[in-house]
């Protein structure tokens, strides 16, 4: 049984990526799926850095698309551990956009993602607990508790 906690900067993560035209529609505008691709691949680093374990997504919520990339242009995605649960975690990704030749970002999507710890046999594994540090971490470490309540009443 693990009895140690973590914080959710121990396994933040940032992955950069450059929007290349196959990235991109017709438009040369980022295509939404390997948006969510990328941001899937920071949130699975985010959870595996933290579980210590191979970690599967289980669920993707409230995912919003704010603003277009373009060919060119660099997105930065950041996933951050909201909250650990038994074999869960929530981790929240956030995709920014910038020109090459300017320092202005602007917010180009945001989402939940949850994921499961598994072990070698694919079995659902604990993980550490996350004990939030600041302020804005006990904020979202409450949220995600409302956030999971409601998705298991849905189910």
């Amino acid at each position: 049984m693990i009895t140690s906690f973590k914080t959710s900067a121990e396994s933040a993560t940032t992955l950069p990526e450059i929007v290349c035209p196959n990235d991109t529609n017709p438009m040369g505008m980022l295509l939404g799926g390997r948006l969510v691709q990328w941001m899937d691949v920071a949130a699975a680093i985010c959870a595996q850095l933290h579980a210590e374990e191979i970690c599967v997504t289980s669920f993707i919520d409230t995912m919003t698309f704010k603003a277009s990339a373009r060919v060119g242009e660099i997105v930065t995605v950041r996933a951050k551990l909201v909250r650990a649960f038994n074999t869960s975690m929530e981790i929240f990704v956030e995709a920014w956009s910038r020109p090459v030749k300017s320092s202005q970002s602007q917010m180009v999507s945001e989402a939940f993602f949850s994921f499961v710890a598994i072990d070698d046999k694919g079995v659902p594994c604990r993980v550490p607990a996350m004990k939030p540090q600041t302020p804005e971490e006990k904020r979202a470490f409450v949220a995600s508790g409302k956030r999971k309540r409601t998705k298991l009443k849905s189910r």
